[in-house]
């Protein structure tokens, strides 16, 4: 019996690298960008119904796992409130140190308001570069501007 969405994400997880499973491949699998299936997979997002299946054919899950699938999830993944491992503690680093620069420029150009992390996407590709590759990472999420009444 599954008490909890992690179990399913444990699950799926434990298959991937059992099965030598790519997420591009699920997500091509799915229909859908690579980053959406990941954190889907990873337990931040819900799947539908002909999607969640998908996922159950692709990693060996229970009809119980994939209703789990289905679940609207408690979004926010991070352990702690500073992470640590050091690739998602580069990205607090990163908010840390810019985090005021990119709230003024999108103020600047947009007004008041806020980034979407609902209407949003993102896309993360390797990047070639003779001095080591690089990561190059588009995050792109609508604007929605503070309302007055």
């Amino acid at each position: 019996m599954i008490s909890h969405r992690q179990q399913v994400t444990d699950m799926i997880i434990s298959a991937k690298v059992l099965k030598s499973i790519k997420w591009a491949d699920v997500a091509e699998a799915i229909g859908l960008s690579k980053e959406w299936v990941t954190a889907a997979c990873l337990g931040q997002m819900a799947f539908n119904k002909e999607q969640a299946e998908k996922i159950g054919e692709i990693f060996g899950l229970t009809d119980e796992a994939i209703a789990w699938l289905q679940i609207v999830p408690y979004k926010g993944s991070l352990p702690t409130s500073v992470p640590t491992d050091p690739l998602i503690y580069r990205w607090y680093e990163v908010v840390s140190v810019y985090g005021m620069t990119i709230k003024e420029l999108i103020h600047e150009e947009f007004g008041d308001g806020i980034m979407s992390a609902i209407d949003f996407s993102m896309d993360i590709q390797r990047e070639n570069n003779p001095n080591g590759d690089r990561v190059n990472v588009v995050l792109s999420g609508k604007f929605l501007p503070y309302k007055t009444y």
